[in-house]
This record gives structure tokens, C-alpha cells and sequence, in this order.
């Protein structure tokens, strides 16, 4: 061991010496490179950063001159073309998407196993179909059509949810109002995770991996918002499409137009609920989630909120203007109806201590549910009155609208 030692100290005083002598050439090294620097500047007469901005100086202005001669050229043949191929580009790209024709309504209808369940359904004194009605907002409109239940909502997604909780009720067979709001405040959990992965799909169909998760709940939102009767998600990935072709046509990033388009009308998800602009709420939901700046552009740009500082954007705007406008995609009438009952609702909700109100029977009844531990009966009988009065002054209307108050209280006890 000794032995061993004295072997490798012996090692260690080699390396050592070896480290020393590699030190001294390195320096060596360094000084013959900065010479060889200062002779060469000397020879030069200007220092090495000197000569490089000489360089890029003489090299900027020989491509600033071949770049303007080959501006001049693009612009004399772009104004020969432009017209020509602008046409061309949208003609093509309006033929190559051939979506179909779809106009969302206002009911939706429900099968029956056979018409004996139209009983169980409106319960005892009607029990079931008010409990119904009242956990839903949706009107349940059940006359002599045979084996069938029509479902009354301007809202599309408080119409999806009531149908799907009613079908669960039928094939269930248990119909009571416990049953009823235990089924619906179920379906509504699962709606959320449906509007979700509505939201998934329509990222994954455009080829958009990197989306933030929370968007998918927006963009999925979507499917149950309509535009003039037109469903919002079709008519964005509608847009996408329409954007993307264009964009590929002419030479621009097909993707970007495609992601502007997709996020376009995100805004509308939730500007009934929050109020403003959806293009303005669409921006800010975009920059919360982290969107990239050409698409907060197309958001703004397509309502005339911000000059277009991308191409992409002006292609976006084209393109909701054709999908909009393609015959049988909209219509007026409709919409200003549905307006009409929203208007209803967001009157009432302004109202303090009012925790959720419904517009059903066309716009004729509102029904308010208000917080029970914060009111009385008198100041619940007050606030119907004031309610009524308001609508009467702030909104145009044919007939008669019947404003309900529901002031409910519940105790629940278990026993063990």
C-alpha cells in the first residue's frame, strides 16, 4: 500500500507539472491571438468592429436597392392580378367547404315509449311539470300530439340539458319533483364536461394541439349559442375553414387564419352572462389564456375594434362576412324574438337578491327566484311590482308579461 502511494503521489507531481506547462502555452496562445488582432487593424487602419459595421453597411444598402426594384415589379404585377385572383381565391374556397344548411330553433322534442306517460310526467295537480319547469326554465308543452313532448327555450343549452334529463326520467320510470331535481342537477354536471369535449374535438378537427384546457370550455360553449339562428361553433369552424384556404391560397400562414378564425366570436360564450362587446370580451378571454397576438388582432379587427395588424386578421373578417351571409344562414326574425326574451331576463337579474329568473311561454312569463333568508313575502310582493313596472318602461312588447316571484324555503334533517 505504501508502495501504491508513493506511486501515486509521483502521478499527481507529473500532472501537475504537465497542468503548468499547457497554462504557459494557452497565455502564449492568447497573446500571439491578439498580436495577429492589432497587426491586422493596424495594416487595416479601423478597428475590427469598425469593419464589421462597414460591412453590414455596404451589404444593407445593396439589398435595400434590390429590394425596392423588386417591390416596384410585385406591385405592377399585384394591381394587374389582384382583382382577378381575389375572386378566384374566395369563389374556390367557398366551393371547396360545403357545409350544411343549419338553422337552430327553439323546441326540441322528446319521444315517448307510449302516451301514458304523459300523466306521470305532469304528476299529481301538475307537480312534476312545475318542479320541471322550475329546475330546467324551460317550458314543457304537452298537448294531444301522440307519443311525443315538445321543449320551449330560447336557450339552447337550458333546452339540451331539459331534454336530457327528461329522457333520463322516462327510461328511469321514477318521476317525482326529488327525482326531477336530483336528474337535472346531474345532467347539469355532465353538460359541463360535454361542453368541454365539444371544445376538444372542434381544436383537434383545425389541428390545434397547444390550446389552453380552459378554452375548450368557451369554444365547446359555443354549440349552444346561436347568431340569427345560426349555431356559433359551426359558424366558427365554418369561418376557420374558409380563413385557412384563403390563406394557403395566397401564399399566408394557413394556421394562423385557421386560429383566428376559431377564436373569432369566443366572446359570445359568455357576453349574454358579463355584458359588452363579445369581440372585446373575446380579447380578453384570449390574452387571459395565453393566445397569440395575431389572434387577440382577428378578434378585434373582424367588429372594427383595432386596425388589422396581420394579414391573417383581414382574411378572418372576409371570411365571417361570407359565412354569415351565405343564403339560409341567418334569419331576423327570430333573433330579434330571442333578443327580446334575454332583454327580459337581464332586467330582472339586475335586481338585488334575485338568484336566477327564467322567460318562458314566448316572452308572456318570467318567473324570478329570489333568495329566501334575505326576503320577506312583503319585500318579495314589492319586488315583483318593481320588476313588472321596469319592464314596462324599458321594454316594447305585445300583450301581457307575467312576472311569478318564487320565494321557497327548505330545511333539510337527517335521521340517524
Amino acid at each position: 500500500i505504501t508502495k501504491r502511494e508513493q506511486e501515486i503521489h509521483k502521478l499527481e507531481e507529473e500532472i501537475r507539472a504537465l497542468e503548468n506547462i499547457l497554462k504557459e502555452k494557452e497565455e502564449k496562445l492568447k497573446n500571439a491571438e491578439q498580436q495577429y488582432i492589432l497587426e491586422l487593424q493596424r495594416i487595416a487602419s479601423m478597428t475590427k468592429d469598425e469593419a464589421k459595421a462597414e460591412l453590414m453597411k455596404k451589404v444593407e444598402e445593396e439589398a435595400k436597392l434590390e429590394a425596392a426594384k423588386l417591390m416596384r415589379e410585385i406591385e405592377e404585377e399585384a394591381r394587374k392580378q389582384a382583382e382577378k385572383e381575389a375572386k378566384w381565391n374566395l369563389v374556390t374556397a367557398i366551393q371547396r367547404l360545403a357545409p350544411e344548411v343549419t338553422t337552430s330553433y327553439t323546441v326540441s322534442v322528446v319521444d315517448l315509449p307510449s302516451n301514458d306517460i304523459k300523466g306521470r310526467i305532469i304528476g299529481r295537480e301538475g307537480r312534476n311539470i312545475r318542479a320541471f319547469e322550475l329546475a330546467t326554465g324551460v317550458d314543457l308543452i304537452i298537448d294531444d300530439t301522440p307519443d311525443i313532448v315538445t321543449i320551449s327555450s330560447f336557450d339552447p343549452l337550458r333546452r339540451e340539458i331539459a331534454k336530457i334529463a327528461l329522457e333520463r326520467l322516462i327510461a328511469d320510470g321514477r318521476i317525482h319533483p326529488g327525482r326531477i331535481e336530483e336528474v337535472v342537477e346531474k345532467v347539469k354536471e355532465e353538460m359541463d364536461q360535454h361542453i368541454r369535449k365539444l371544445g376538444e374535438e372542434a381544436c383537434l378537427e383545425l389541428g390545434f394541439t397547444d390550446v389552453h384546457p380552459e378554452l375548450f370550455y368557451y369554444i365547446g360553449k359555443l354549440n349552444y349559442r346561436t347568431s340569427y339562428t345560426q349555431n356559433v361553433l359551426l359558424h366558427t369552424k365554418e369561418v376557420a375553414y374558409l380563413a385557412g384556404m384563403m390563406a394557403a391560397m395566397l401564399g399566408l400562414d394557413e394556421k394562423k387564419a385557421r386560429r383566428g378564425g376559431l377564436m373569432h366570436d369566443i366572446g359570445k360564450a359568455i357576453s349574454h352572462e358579463v355584458g359588452g362587446a363579445h369581440s372585446k370580451v373575446g380579447a380578453e378571454i384570449a390574452k387571459r389564456y395565453g393566445e397569440p397576438d395575431y389572434v387577440i388582432n382577428a378578434i378585434l379587427y373582424h367588429h372594427g375594434d383595432e386596425p388589422a395588424r396581420y394579414p391573417e386578421a383581414v382574411l378572418v373578417a372576409a371570411a365571417d362576412a361570407l359565412s354569415a351571409a351565405r343564403p339560409g344562414a341567418r334569419r331576423e326574425v327570430l333573433q330579434s324574438y330571442i333578443n327580446r326574451l334575454e332583454k327580459i331576463e337581464a332586467i330582472v337579474n339586475s335586481f338585488e337578491n334575485v338568484e336566477k329568473s327564467f322567460a318562458i311561454q314566448a316572452g308572456r312569463e318570467v318567473r324570478v327566484i329570489v333568495n329566501a333568508e334575505k326576503l320577506s313575502d312583503e319585500e318579495a310582493y314589492l319586488l315583483t311590482k318593481e320588476i313588472a313596472r321596469r319592464i314596462e318602461n324599458e321594454l316594447d312588447f305585445p300583450g301581457q308579461i307575467k312576472v311569478v316571484t318564487i320565494r321557497e324555503s327548505r330545511f333539510v334533517e337527517v335521521a340517524k
